[in-house]
């Protein structure tokens, strides 16, 4: 029974270590930009977009289209970079272990 007390407390402590990661990677920001930096997101380490700035010479209402295009390629790219941010932690926290349903 001693083997079990000792799993639960390991298992108790990368749970607190993963709650720690995802405080932390809520903090972190990445940037991505399209068009040249004509279009630039920020997103957090969690995936979540919390800025997106545009330049005015971008905004033309007779091409509506690029400018949805290139706010599309900037958002994908940020969320790709906080993936690859979060997959970072994650293999730090797991010593490099594959562990299923973490991220």
């Amino acid at each position: 029974m001693k083997g079990i007390g000792n799993i639960m407390k390991q298992a108790q402590q990368i749970q607190a270590k993963l709650a720690e990661v995802q405080e932390d990677l809520a903090k972190k920001r990445v940037e991505a930009s399209a068009g040249g930096g004509m279009v630039t997101v920020v997103a957090d380490g969690q995936q979540n977009i919390v800025e997106v700035k545009i330049d005015r010479e971008v905004v033309d209402p007779g091409d509506v289209e690029m400018l949805q295009d290139l706010i599309v390629a900037a958002v994908n790219e940020a969320r790709r970079k906080a993936q690859e941010l979060a997959a970072e932690e994650m293999r730090r926290l797991t010593g490099g272990l594959s562990i299923p349903g973490l991220l």
